[in-house]
């Protein structure tokens, strides 16, 4: 088997990462959505699962084929940090409380948390040192959450599950993405170990619990497909890691403060929900939290 050849190759352009940032907000606003629509119908979480995971391990075969399952290259604590943070211990977390929560509170609660969680760790654990900039930005994600999440609980009642399972996916992702960016690994060859290892932990399980699969309409197969596999799965996973890569963890986690923004304009557009001015000003407060934390508003040196 072919050991996993790391290289140090110069980084993409930051435009490309503010692009990855991007696409990966856009795609799990849309991920919130289908997740959610997803408790209507007989899929469970391992099924969904198994279309998540399938699809970018069929696609991206090659690339964990090549670099082997246990790259020797690669320490063994970030891969499996990596597998749990972003594969199928987090999905299987937040796929759970999605169910039982409505998209725009767990757009708050998933995607508001992760800047928190990745800037903590980083100044903990690495003893980053964000500047008043970036500081700044994450006051006003901070505040933009906090509003909507007001506004989400006046309307809705939410189960413990929501506020227990969320906030820790959050951590995971964020744990993610910090070793995504020490383990030396390219976006893709991520993404494909994360796909494979992820697809076997829910090959297993579908061995013990069973799957729904075969009871569920084509059509909606083929949303989960198309939202999970080809774009959850695989697009916003490399888009994410070529973010890291480029802007840095902390920085590129920063981008998915935009999800709950998404995720409630989503609602609003989709599901019929009202959009006021609570939801408008939480949306310009965290698209400026995201431009200063991120470091695109920051002055050059």
């Amino acid at each position: 088997m072919t050991t996993i050849a790391f290289t140090n190759d110069k980084s993409p352009s930051q435009v490309l990462g503010y692009a990855g940032g991007t696409i990966t907000v856009l795609i799990w606003a849309t991920w919130f959505l289908v997740t959610r629509h997803s408790a209507a119908t007989p899929l469970g979480s391992i099924d969904i699962g198994l279309i998540r995971f399938g699809i970018p391990a069929l696609v991206l075969s090659p690339v964990w084929l090549k670099t082997g399952l246990l790259p020797k290259a690669l320490p063994l604590h970030l891969l499996a940090i990596m597998v749990s943070g972003s594969g199928a211990v987090f999905f299987l977390l937040t796929t759970l409380a999605i169910h039982s929560t409505p998209a725009a509170s767990s757009g708050i609660l998933l995607g508001g948390s992760m800047p928190l969680a990745a800037a903590l760790i980083g100044i903990m654990l690495f003893r980053e040192r964000p500047d008043s900039t970036r500081i700044a930005g994450l006051v006003a994600i901070v505040a933009g959450v906090l509003i909507l999440l007001t506004r989400s609980l006046a309307d809705a009642s939410l189960p413990w599950t929501s506020f227990v399972l969320l906030p820790a996916g959050a951590v995971l992702w964020a744990s993610y993405t910090h070793a995504f960016r020490r383990s030396g690994l390219t976006a893709v060859q991520a993404s494909a170990l994360i796909a494979v290892w992820s697809f076997l932990i829910m090959g297993a399980l579908a061995l013990i619990f069973g799957i729904s699969l075969p009871q569920v309409p084509l059509q909606e197969i083929g949303l989960q497909v198309l939202s999970q596999g080809v774009l959850s799965g695989l697009v916003a996973m490399v888009a994410y890691g070529t973010a890291v890569r480029t802007l840095g963890g902390t920085q590129a986690a920063a981008f998915t403060a935009l999800t709950p923004v998404l995720a409630t304009l989503g609602g609003g557009l989709l599901l019929g929900e009202a959009i006021g001015m609570t939801e408008i000003s939480a949306a310009v407060i965290t698209g400026i939290g995201v431009a200063l934390s991120t470091g695109i508003a920051a002055p050059r040196r």
